[in-house]
């Protein structure tokens, strides 16, 4: 576990001093969780302890169930067995609401997906209402306040069609946050924006990663992978293949698949 993170140029930034402070229990505990589809077996048999205040950054080939990991991590998609733990819950129990679930584990999706009707501010105050029960005042406070933190403030009142890809993405990362998340999911954030698009989401999530926000992030982006994440974690064919520190698998993997992988992404 690295308590150093680096931005997306590997310089290094220090996590915010109250951020700096974990337990020794890992906070996300995933034991032997197999999913398939029809005949097709995606998980198969996926062991994974995430710590309070880590980044883990998923890559692998298509295909590899990367994608299908996060979902299973907050109930969007159901385990088929095993176990997934957020501290002391069982977020696989069947008597957990996944609704409950999904207020502490946060997700920000590939297709940006806003409520084309409502303006930036209201497509965060909307679950706020609804979900957590808040005043509307209250719930326009904190979606200001959240539009701030991603560099928003200033379009609380534009409608997605006003807005650029990457702040539309922006607006899906303070909808989320909004509700107050232990761990936020994000499944390749920036796979349909351009590079300086793209480079406005990487930003504001290397902001969340100097506050010590639990993330289990889902990236082509190696920039990334190798300043933000305290662990990688390569899968191929529904398992895990290697998992270490990203100097160790950038640099020096044990395993020959791992190896052929991030060779094939160093020529891309």
């Amino acid at each position: 576990m690295s308590d150093r993170p680096k931005t997306t140029d590997g310089t290094v930034r220090e996590r915010d001093a109250d951020a700096s402070a974990r337990g020794t229990e890992p906070l996300l505990r995933i034991e032997d969780v197999h999913k398939s589809y029809g005949d097709e077996e995606v998980l198969r048999g996926i062991d994974l302890e995430i710590d309070r205040g880590d980044v883990e950054v998923l890559v692998g080939p298509s295909g590899s169930g990367k994608s299908t990991l996060l979902r299973c991590l907050n109930r969007l998609t159901e385990v088929d067995s095993g176990h997934i733990y957020l501290g002391d819950t069982e977020v696989t129990a069947p008597d957990t609401d996944p609704n409950a679930v999904r207020q502490q584990i946060g997700m920000v999706f590939q297709d940006i997906n806003l409520f084309a009707h409502l303006t930036a501010r209201k497509n965060i105050t909307l679950g706020l209402r609804k979900v957590r029960g808040l005043s509307a005042e209250e719930a326009r406070q904190r979606a200001d306040s959240e539009l701030e933190r991603v560099g928003l403030a200033d379009q609380a009142d534009s409608y997605p069609a006003q807005l650029s890809g990457g702040q539309k993405q922006r607006v899906g990362i303070a909808r989320a946050l909004a509700m107050d998340p232990e761990v936020m999911l994000f499944d390749e954030p920036t796979s349909a924006l351009d590079p300086e698009l793209s480079n406005e989401v990487l930003e504001v999530m290397q902001g969340l990663v100097a506050e010590g926000m639990t993330m289990v992030v889902v990236t082509h982006e190696m920039r990334f992978a190798r300043g933000g994440a305290d662990e990688i974690t390569f899968l191929a064919d529904g398992a895990i293949v290697e998992r270490g520190p990203p100097e160790k698998l950038f640099e020096n993997p044990e395993r020959e698949r791992t190896k052929r992988f991030f060779e094939s992404i160093r020529h891309e």
